[in-house]
């Protein structure tokens, strides 16, 4: 796997072979980048990664100014490996492991992000909660994005957040936004 762009752009890091995790392929991470930088200044912003799987997704928000990142991941040996990158990459001061449930996470968090990505496991049973919950509990800042990975069984689009879809194959990104209220 590789960071597809910003100041870490090119590096290649290496999960374990037999980790719980369905990383986002090369092409899909670099299409979302792609859209998403025109969405949003990724300098100096706050991120939640839910369902952190190898750290890819905050590993390239840190290398685009992501200031705060926080990634929420349940597999202790995945954990270990994300702790190992975010040294690697000297981004130790901006990132936050935290070992546990994502559900869990997100009842009791009590902070606001400028983004939010969750790339949950695609048989996850309860996917649908993930948007619930992040705007039941105002996870997002005024303006905000949420992006959920998902798979084409999944449709958000009526959704009063939701934003646009992007599909990759059997890749799906559905975006949501907190609107501004001065709107």
């Amino acid at each position: 796997m590789r960071i597809v762009g910003g100041e870490f752009g090119g590096r290649r890091f290496h999960p374990p072979a037999k980790i719980p995790a369905r990383p986002t392929t090369e092409l899909a991470k670099e299409g979302l980048f792609n859209m998403l930088t025109h969405l949003i200044d990724f300098e100096g912003i706050s991120t939640l990664d839910l369902f952190g799987g190898t750290g890819s997704i905050s590993y390239e928000l840190a290398s685009r100014g992501a200031e705060r990142l926080i990634l929420v991941e349940r597999d202790k040996t995945t954990i270990d490996f994300i702790k190992k990158t975010v040294k690697e990459l000297g981004i130790e001061k901006k990132a936050q492991v935290m070992f546990g449930d994502v559900f869990k996470f997100m009842k009791q968090c009590d902070e606001q992000f400028d983004f939010i990505f969750a790339g949950p496991p695609y048989a996850l049973i309860n996917i649908d909660d993930l948007p619930l919950l992040v705007f039941e509990k105002d996870l997002l800042k005024e303006g905000g994005i949420f992006v959920l990975e998902h798979t084409p069984r999944n449709d958000y689009q009526h959704h009063p957040s939701f934003f646009k879809m992007k599909n990759y194959g059997t890749t799906i990104f559905s975006l949501f936004v907190k609107k501004k209220t001065s709107e």
